[in-house]
């Protein structure tokens, strides 16, 4: 593995921390306080990432993305990870690659409008009752006369006010499997607007302000049959094939926050002055802020050594698994050791330490919890010894 950047790759990642800085940053107070994305705003700085060739850069190039590889596409969602998730993740869009998946049809009406910013997707796998256990939705699908009717219930949707069209999985069977009945899942496109669909209001989260999640609710909401995305029951085979480096994603966007409140951490204690002397002098603070430069190295070196694998077709789910899950836990340490740090000052909002530190908590949660990583970690370790 070579750990040099290419010239492609540091422009790409001057580029995307330009604009993050210039475009992002100064919006990101009022964000905060508002807890709301003004859709003027957010077609203001779409316009700007279209211009710098930012918008989308996650999709391949022959469907007008930027067809990145995934270790350069990493570099360019740590930068994008500075800033505030609902400015970065909403203004300059990345499409679910599980679009990509789509038929001809399908391509056409809602994979390239995402593209050029015409339109905006979610994903809808999560249920009151089931969130890591995808399998164990109740949410369901029956057909009726060529047709297919959907009924239940998913919660957390993020951005789902927004979107124009859900990619929703629903239970539509079930199996028998050696450790029991599991359920048959199939992908839908639902457009809003569609009689018996339903978007609400979701829950307020200390996490990622302004970024939203919503309730979407299915009674009797008829689809044809050309709204299935893939087979049949072979919803958990799409998800899998075309999700996978999602947690990757999560752990390079940590990268940059982490990054971000180290170098508040470093420049604090370079300029601030106790007892007659810059606090940085000090063990108790020049210890800490070595033990964050190692761990956020060790959490980046994870992560890039996941994505090398990835181009190359040899990464595991436990490469994914510990990169996902160290550089969640790595960006909850430096936040709080940052804060640490300022002392009082790091819990004002004229900072964004006290942002980072929130927005810190929900990263151990989505995309699999922490407990959840550690289980695909272990599984790997003990299933060639039988276990």
């Amino acid at each position: 593995m070579d750990f040099g950047l290419t010239e492609e790759q540091a422009m790409i990642v001057a580029t995307t921390r330009a604009f993050v800085e210039n475009e992002l940053y100064p919006h990101e107070a009022a964000v905060e306080r508002a807890g709301h994305l003004p859709i003027e705003l957010i077609k203001e700085l779409q316009a700007k990432a279209i211009a710098a060739g930012l918008y989308a850069a996650n999709m391949p190039e022959d469907v007008g993305g930027a067809g990145l590889d995934t270790l350069t596409w990493l570099l360019y969602e740590k930068e994008l990870g500075r800033a505030n998730y609902a400015l970065h993740w909403t203004c300059v869009a990345r499409p679910s690659n599980i679009l990509l998946a789509g038929n001809a049809e399908q391509r056409e009406r809602y994979l390239f409008p995402c593209i050029r910013g015409e339109k905006w997707d979610c994903l809808a796998m999560t249920e009151p009752g089931a969130g890591s256990d995808l399998r164990g939705m109740k949410a369901s699908a029956r057909e009726d006369g060529g047709d297919w009717v959907l009924n239940g219930t998913k919660h957390f949707i993020s951005h789902a006010d927004l979107a124009d069209f859900a990619i929703v999985f629903m239970a539509t069977g079930e199996e028998t499997t050696p450790r029991g009945p599991k359920k048959k899942i199939t992908a839908f496109f639902v457009d809003k607007g569609t009689p018996g669909f339903t978007v609400r209001e979701g829950y307020h989260n200390v996490s990622h302000r302004g970024y939203t999640n919503a309730i979407l609710e299915f009674d009797d909401c008829r689809l044809p049959a050309g709204q299935i995305l893939g087979e049949v029951h072979r919803g958990f085979e799409v998800a899998n094939s075309w999700l996978g480096a999602t947690r990757l994603q999560v752990a390079s966007t940590c990268l940059g926050r982490a990054e971000r409140a180290l170098g508040h951490a470093i420049g604090y204690a370079a300029e601030r002055e106790q007892f007659g002397q810059k606090i940085g002098k000090f063990q108790g603070v020049s210890f800490k802020l070595a033990d964050m430069a190692m761990e956020l190295k060790a959490a980046e070196l994870l992560t890039r050594e996941a994505a090398w694998k990835y181009d190359r077709g040899t990464v595991s789910e436990a490469d994914m698994a510990m990169a996902k899950l160290k550089a969640t836990e790595v960006l909850a340490m430096i936040a709080d050791e940052a804060i640490q740090i300022h002392g009082g000052m790091g819990l004002m909002d004229e900072l964004p330490l006290e942002r980072i530190w929130r927005d810190a908590r929900v990263e151990r949660i989505w995309e699999g919890t922490s407990e959840i990583q550690r289980h695909i970690i272990s599984r790997e370790l003990l299933r060639p010894l039988g276990a």
